[in-house]
This record gives C-alpha cells, structure tokens and sequence, in this order.
C-alpha cells in the first residue's frame, strides 16, 4: 500500500480492536503488499487488514480459518476474544488474528512435509466450496493475454508464459481423481515456525487440486520426505507454479518490492523448470 493508504490502514486496524475491547497502544506492520498484517500491541494480536474490494477473499479466509480449526489442522488461528468474522471500517476489512512468535531455525525438509501431511489430513475432513486450482491460472492467462494490464511484457515471454499456463494447467488437471482440497501457496513465507510447531497461514488461497500442487511451492528436498507424491508431477506443478509469479510480476498494478528482479528471475525460473520437466 501507499504511505497515505498503508496510515488509513493501520488506523482502521487499531481502531476496530480497541472498539472490540483489546488494548492498543502500538502497531507494528509487519507485511505490507495488496494487504497489511499489523502485530497490536500490548493485547498481542495480528490483524490483518486488506482494502474493501478483498472483502470476498477476507470472508473465505476466515471462513477456512473456521472450519480448520474444529479438525485440529496446523494453522494459524483467529484470535479467540472477538468473534471470528470479518469487520469494515474505513473502506477496509479487518480479520483479527492470534500472534505467534516465530522460533528463529529454519524448519527441516522432514518436518515441512509432516506438516504437509497433517494439513492435507485435516482439509480431506472439511466440507468447503473452493476454486479449482484452473481457475487461478485462468486468471493469471487472462493478465499475460491482455496487452493493457500487461503492457512492458515482451511478446516472447508473452508466448512463453501464455503457452505454459495454458498447457500446463490442461495437463495437469486431465485427471481430477486424486483432488483434494489444498493450502494452495504453501511456500516457506507461508509457514511459520512457531513454539506450537510449524503452522500455516494466508488461508486465502484455499483452491482444490492434486496434493502435488501444493508440494511445489516448498523447497525440493521436502518431497522427498512425503509418501506416495509424484515427482513428475511436482515438476509440472513448480513451473506451472512459477508460470503464475511471472504473470503476477508482469502486472501493471503489481506492487511487489523489487520487482523488477523478480520479473527477470521469474521467467528464468520458468525456463529451467520447463528444462526439468523436458519441456523446454
């Protein structure tokens, strides 16, 4: 957010925990991109705060925050002295969560594909209405076709990532027998080490799809350590993967802090993951 957009948040996030009876006296931003994720102090909450249009995706965020919490999954949880909803103020929507200290070591490949296993347990025993991971990469097809809301792409790389978004995704999704409901980013920002465990968060991005496409985000070597994955697959999977960074880079509106590096390591990306799977 922009520094007068970002201040309007911050205030809309302190504003609504201390009307809720939580003590605020500092807030500390901790991530700020499309949305931002405040720590309050001293009540020790995280709010997160994201503009009003993302009302839709706060709702199904804290919905699957909801319905994971009961199947005792490792997720980050909404903090439990306020009801568990989404709040307005100020064009925003503001989602209260509970705070966890992050343990300062890096999670081992074993333990990351534990949790792995307990999170995708735990989403085989809830019932909840969630897009095909197809529709996210439509929607990333759509930003590399659309000259305007991808206007610096050069048409080489214009074809490049239109062809693998589009083949990959239609390849992959040939056979949906084995789809389950997935974290959907689960890449290691998303899982913090805490002294609870490792737990995830960003629910938002809560899609169905093979467990495969999950197993992609997470640095190789955790594979390795989950029973019965398809390597192959998980090789489609990341380039598919980092299909959708590229385009999200590539975006007029995009705001990610270095970003032209990442468009430039994004498509690099691209191509050695295409060259893995012998489709380059």
């Amino acid at each position: 957010m922009e520094p007068l957009e970002l201040r309007r948040a911050v205030e809309a996030g302190r504003a609504t925990a201390s009307e809720l009876g939580l003590q605020v006296d500092d807030a500390i931003v901790i991530h700020n991109s499309d949305r931002v994720a405040l720590r309050l102090l001293p009540c020790d909450v995280l709010a997160r705060v994201a503009p009003s249009g993302h009302l839709a995706d706060s709702e199904f965020e804290v919905e699957v925050a909801r319905r994971l919490a009961d199947v005792d999954a490792p997720v980050a949880e909404l903090d439990p002295r306020v009801e568990h909803r989404v709040y307005l103020r100020d064009a925003f929507a503001i989602s209260l969560w509970t705070y966890y200290e992050p343990v300062r070591s890096e999670i081992a490949p074993a333990d990351y594909a534990d949790v792995f296993l307990r999170h995708h347990a735990a989403l085989r025993q809830i019932d909840l209405g969630a897009p095909h991971f197809t529709d996210r990469v439509a929607v990333a097809l759509r930003e590399v076709n659309d000259r305007e809301r991808s206007p610096e792409l050069p048409d080489s790389d214009r074809e490049l990532l239109s062809d693998t978004l589009r083949g990959l995704s239609a390849a992959i999704s040939i056979d949906k027998t084995g789809d389950q409901l997935l974290h959907g980013e689960p890449h290691p920002g998303n899982l913090l080490n805490t002294r609870r465990g490792p737990l995830f968060v960003d629910l938002a991005t809560c899609c169905r799809g093979p467990i495969e496409f999950d197993l992609a985000h997470a640095p190789e070597e955790v594979a390795k350590h989950y029973a019965g994955a398809d390597h192959g697959l998980i090789h489609r999977c990341r380039a598919l993967n980092w299909a959708m960074f590229s385009a999200w880079r590539w975006r007029r509106d995009d705001q990610m802090p270095d970003r032209g590096h990442w468009r430039v390591e994004g498509l690099n990306q691209v191509r050695a993951a295409l060259d893995r799977c012998g489709l380059g």
